[in-house]
Parts: C-alpha cells; structure tokens; sequence
C-alpha cells in the first residue's frame, strides 16, 4: 500500500492511542481495584457505603453485607453499595 492512502488514517489511530490511555486504561484499573476490594471484603472491617453511611461489617455473605452503624442498629447493603474501606487512621 502507498504511504498516501494511510495518511489520512494516521491522525483517527493516534486519537484512539491517546483515548485509550488517557481514558479506557486508567478506568479498566480502577474497575479492577474497585471488583477486589468488594471480594476482599470481611467480617469487622470499617467501611463507607456509596450513601456516606459509615460501619463495621457485621455479618457478611456472597451477595449482602450487613453492617453495625450504631448500639443495636444494624443496616443490610449489597456489597456493591460498599465504597471504600476505612484504615485505621481514617476516621
């Protein structure tokens, strides 16, 4: 093929480079980070759900969390609802 006909493809091909790793890549990751810390998910771990509720996980299954959110109030969430787990310097 003459170099002439690919040329007005290049710029479409470096456009698709640059979405993809300034857009496609770094969400896969975050997508990746997100599906392992739901599956690493435990009994007693300080978390925070999608809604800003903050607990401890009380009882934990395949599908459900149920966490303790204060003296004998407890809530059941999917564990997709979970957003991030706290440490235990986070308050």
């Amino acid at each position: 093929m003459d170099l002439e006909a690919i040329g007005p493809f290049i710029p479409l091909v470096l456009l698709f480079v640059v979405f993809y790793f300034l857009l496609i890549r770094p969400q896969q990751q975050q997508q990746k980070r997100r599906k392992e810390m739901i599956s690493s998910l435990k009994k007693g771990d300080r978390v925070v759900t999608i809604g800003g509720i903050h607990g401890v996980i009380k009882e934990i299954d395949e599908n459900f969390i149920s966490l303790k959110v204060g003296e004998n109030v407890n809530l059941k969430f999917s564990r997709a609802a979970v957003d991030r787990v706290l440490t235990d310097d986070e308050g």
